[in-house]
């Protein structure tokens, strides 16, 4: 099987369980990428899910950039493709059967548990995550110092990002 028909088919059905957006699965987008079709290395996936976090646009720009990484723009076009339509159909019908509900109750009720899942979801991935990508001890404080400032204080994200950038380039992670 060509590596663009793999690449679309595997985004696309990664898609159909990205509830919570692609942040939400970024462990078995991680175990995709670099453990099981090996096209990518884990300080690339680290850099492209850094690069896509400080850009502006959708939070699905990692796959993006794997695809572009492996096939140039075309890659890049099929694999931002591949992980976009699926979720959006299913969510084009689901919209629809919720408008059409009549009790308000039932409506809030099936919103705010698929807030709740897509919360729980990406906390429980930024954790996965974690422990994937820190290989130091340096990097395990900042991922801590990083969620106490996060939780303790109003500091616009921005900061938090230019102190992690510091750090790297002085050498510290």
């Amino acid at each position: 099987m060509s590596i663009l028909l793999s690449l679309f088919l595997k985004l696309s059905a990664f898609s159909l369980i990205a509830f919570g957006g692609v942040n939400a699965l970024l462990p078995v987008l991680f175990d995709l990428a670099v453990n099981q079709e090996h096209w990518i290395d884990v300080q690339t996936f680290s850099d492209y899910f850094a690069i896509a976090q400080a850009a502006p646009g959708p939070n699905f720009m990692t796959v993006t950039l794997i695809g572009w990484h492996i096939y140039g723009v075309l890659g890049a076009l099929l694999a931002t493709f591949a992980v976009s339509w699926p979720s959006s159909i299913m969510i084009f019908f689901l919209q629809r059967f919720i408008m059409r509900m009549k009790n308000p109750l039932s409506k809030k009720t099936i919103q705010y548990s698929a807030a709740a899942l897509a919360i729980g979801l990406v906390l429980s991935s930024a954790f996965e995550i974690a422990l994937q990508i820190n290989h130091s001890m340096a990097a395990y404080v900042l991922t801590i110092g990083t969620i106490a400032i996060t939780l303790l204080t109003r500091w616009h994200p921005l900061y938090l990002i230019a102190i992690g950038g510091a750090l790297g380039v002085l050498g510290f992670i």
